[in-house]
C-alpha cells in the first residue's frame, strides 16, 4: 500500500487556488456556471426540508424520497432502477471510493481509459492498485484493446467515463458499449460507469447507459453538474449483493450523507422540474462550447488537434512539435488565463503536448477574451 505522500495532489485543485484572482479567466476547473444555479428554488427547498427530522441521524442508504426521485429519473432515461438499487453518497467521488474499498486490495489491477479522470487515478493509487491503460480513439475505448488487456492483465475492475469523458470530451460509441458490456459478462469483470455529464448533451441522440446492458456495471451519478456541487450529493446503482457490502463500507466511512442536504434535494425534486433546469443549462453551455471551438483555429498553432464534444464540459487539445504544456502554463497564468496540462490524466506514460480546456464556467464574451490571451502564449 503506498504512503499517502506517494499520491500527488490534484493539479486541478492546486490551479483553482492560483486562479482565484478575479482578473484570471480560468478554463481549468470542470465547474458548473455559478450564475446558473437555481438559488431561489434551492433556498425554498431547504426551507421546506428544515425540520427536527432532517437534522437527525438518518439511514446509511439515503433519504427514501430522494432515492425514489433519482430512481424515477434514471428509469425515465432508459436505465430501469428501483429506489432499493441505490445508495446515496457524498458526491459520486465518494461512490467511487466505496467501490475501491469494497473491491480492491493492494496489487489489484484496474483497467482505465487513457487518459482518464484524475481523481479516479488518485483513488486507485491510494488503494495500492496497479493501473493498466486501455487504448482508445475519438469513439472511446477500443473493445479489442480491452479484450487484450483482460487476457494479459486479469483486471478486477474496469473504470471509464463513457459519455463526454473527463478530460477528453469523448463519447463511447453505442456498438462499443455493447461489446464492452459483453466482455464484462464473459469475464465476470466489474465495471464502474462514472456518469456525471450525460444529461449535458448539446448535439446528437442520447446513448444507452452501460449499466442497462450488463449486471456487472456499477453506475455512478451526481447532482454536482446538473444541480450544485456544494450539495455533495451523488448516488451509486449496484446489484443487491454488492450494495449490501457498499452500505457497510459507507457506514464505516461517514454513517450517512448529510440528512438536510438529502431532504432539500428531495423537496426540490418534488416541487421543481429538474429536467427543465437541465435544458436551460444545455442551451447556455452549447453556446459556450461553440464559442470555444470557433475560437480555437486562431488560438493554437497549426497542426494542433482538438476534440469537438457532443456534450459535457471539456475540450481536449494536442499541440504539435512535442510542446510540453506544463511549460506553457506559467506563461498563460502571467497573461491571466489558465488551463490544465494533460500529463496528470495519464496512468502511465503521458503525452505532455496535451491540455484540457473547460468551457462551462465562463460567458461567451469571457471565452473570447480568454482565448485571445491564450493565443499570445500559444503562437
Amino acid at each position: 500500500m503506498p504512503r499517502i505522500s506517494d499520491v500527488g495532489s490534484s493539479p486541478v485543485r492546486d490551479l483553482l487556488a492560483l486562479t482565484a484572482r478575479p482578473e484570471v479567466i480560468s478554463f481549468a476547473g470542470g465547474l458548473p456556471a455559478p450564475e446558473l444555479f437555481d438559488l431561489d428554488g434551492l433556498r425554498a427547498a431547504f426551507d421546506r426540508a428544515l425540520s427536527r427530522r432532517s437534522l437527525q441521524y438518518a439511514p446509511t442508504e439515503g433519504d427514501p424520497d430522494l432515492r425514489a426521485h433519482v430512481a424515477g429519473r434514471m428509469t425515465a432515461r432508459g436505465l430501469p432502477t428501483a429506489a432499493a438499487d441505490l445508495l446515496v453518497t457524498t458526491g459520486s467521488q465518494q461512490a467511487l471510493t466505496l467501490v475501491v474499498t469494497a473491491l480492491l486490495e493492494p496489487g489489484s489491477v484496474v483497467a482505465v481509459e487513457e487518459p482518464t479522470y484524475l481523481a479516479a487515478l488518485q483513488a486507485f493509487r491510494l488503494a495500492g492498485a496497479r493501473i493498466v491503460p486501455v487504448a482508445g480513439d475519438e469513439h472511446g475505448m477500443d473493445p479489442a484493446a480491452l479484450a487484450d488487456v483482460i487476457t494479459r492483465e486479469r483486471p478486477e475492475l474496469l473504470y471509464l467515463v463513457p459519455t463526454f469523458a473527463n478530460p477528453t470530451g469523448r463519447t463511447l460509441a453505442a456498438a462499443r458499449r455493447a461489446e464492452i458490456a459483453a466482455l464484462a459478462d464473459r469475464h465476470d469483470l466489474w465495471v464502474v460507469e462514472d456518469d456525471p455529464y450525460s444529461e449535458l448533451r448539446y448535439r446528437g441522440d442520447e446513448l444507452p447507459a452501460l449499466a442497462s446492458m450488463s449486471p456487472k456495471v456499477l453506475h455512478l451519478g451526481s447532482f454536482s453538474k446538473i444541480g450544485a456541487p456544494g450539495l455533495r450529493l451523488g448516488w451509486l446503482r449496484a446489484p443487491a449483493g454488492l450494495l449490501r457490502t457498499l452500505v457497510i463500507v459507507k457506514q464505516a466511512a461517514d454513517l450517512h450523507t448529510s440528512t438536510i442536504d438529502q431532504a432539500a434535494a428531495a423537496a426540490y425534486l418534488s416541487s421543481h422540474d429538474l429536467s427543465a433546469h437541465v435544458h436551460s443549462l444545455r442551451e447556455a453551455y452549447r453556446e459556450r462550447r461553440d464559442a470555444m471551438i470557433a475560437a480555437l483555429p486562431a488560438t493554437v498553432p497549426d497542426g494542433t488537434r482538438w476534440s469537438d464534444p457532443d456534450g459535457g464540459m471539456f475540450v481536449w487539445l494536442t499541440l504539435p512539435d512535442g510542446v510540453d504544456t506544463a511549460e506553457v502554463l506559467p506563461k498563460a497564468l502571467a497573461e491571466d488565463v489558465a488551463f490544465v496540462p494533460g500529463a496528470p490524466f495519464y496512468a502511465t506514460t503521458p503525452n505532455r503536448a496535451t491540455l484540457r480546456l473547460s468551457f462551462t464556467t465562463n460567458t461567451v464574451a469571457e471565452i473570447a477574451e480568454g482565448m485571445r490571451r491564450l493565443a499570445t502564449v500559444m503562437s
